[in-house]
């Protein structure tokens, strides 16, 4: 009697191994949206609710009009909604949780990371869907970049570079809490700090003391001050290298908390 095998997951499989994996896995993240693209409405409607709301709601009185205003603030809302779209990582991930989707991933022969790799890989679309539907809408307001092409390319990838490194944040999140419905709610308890206790919509210069000590090491601030450099023009250098370092700190503290509470929770 032959007898049948049945795989295993790999235990110890290498780092190109486990990015295979999480790229293949990428591309289910995808192929979700294709079949379920009103998932995407959180990163192309709230972009162009916010970017109308507070340009014409406080463009005259913060920067005197709301042309000047569209100018300073874009960058900022770029930087925000790439932050508020890694949510949508932790809820996904533990709406397969419940349903069951992760004991599938349990029995096949792929990187233990590689189910969380292959979501935070996915949101690259998601990122990439509110940059362009932000900087199109704002185009069409009067939204001009003063610097080249490649300045522009620059700030493109670090905002995406920010955002999937954020993503471990919101993967930890979604390992720990047990329905996908309270994902959100912890997350933008969060969020909000990090973006609205920024400079993205009010100069730092502008804040009381004990809120000003806080925005200058934010690293919303930096990453900020980095894309209104590389569109606008002006020093970007330096808070590009600092955001670039908060973002690694971030995955490097994130990605092993979120790996353990994964190993907890699908055992």
């Amino acid at each position: 009697m032959t007898a049948i095998s049945v795989p295993v997951p790999a235990s110890n499989v290498g780092l190109g191994g486990t990015l295979r994996h999480g790229l293949t896995l990428a591309g289910r993240s995808v192929l979700k949206i294709r079949k379920n693209p009103e998932s995407l409405l959180d990163v192309t409607l709230q972009p162009i609710i916010f970017l109308v709301l507070f340009v014409y709601l406080f463009g005259g009185a913060i920067q005197g009009s709301t042309d000047a205003y569209l100018q300073v603030l874009l960058p900022g809302l770029m930087v925000q909604n790439i932050t508020f779209a890694s949510l949508g990582t932790g809820v996904a991930l533990n709406t397969d949780i419940s349903k069951g989707v992760f004991d599938r991933f349990r029995s096949m022969p792929i990187a233990r990371s590689a189910p969380l790799i292959g979501a935070v890989l996915g949101d690259v679309v998601r990122f990439l869907v509110t940059l362009t539907v932000l900087i199109t809408v704002a185009v069409v307001m009067g939204f001009r970049v003063q610097t080249d092409p490649a300045r522009f390319l620059v700030a493109i990838l670090l905002l995406v570079a920010f955002g999937l490194c954020l993503c471990w944040i919101s993967v930890f999140v979604g390992m720990l809490v047990k329905s996908p419905q309270a994902v959100p709610g912890v997350l933008i308890a969060f969020m909000f700090p990090l973006t609205f206790g920024s400079n993205v919509f009010v100069p730092a210069g502008s804040l009381p003391s004990w809120l000003h000590a806080w925005v200058v090491i934010n690293p919303v601030t930096h990453l900020t001050d980095a894309a209104r450099g590389l569109l606008l023009g002006g020093d970007w250098v330096g808070h590009a290298g600092w955001a670039f370092l908060w973002a690694v700190a971030i995955a490097a503290v994130f990605f092993p908390l979120a790996l353990r509470a994964y190993r907890r929770r699908v055992g």
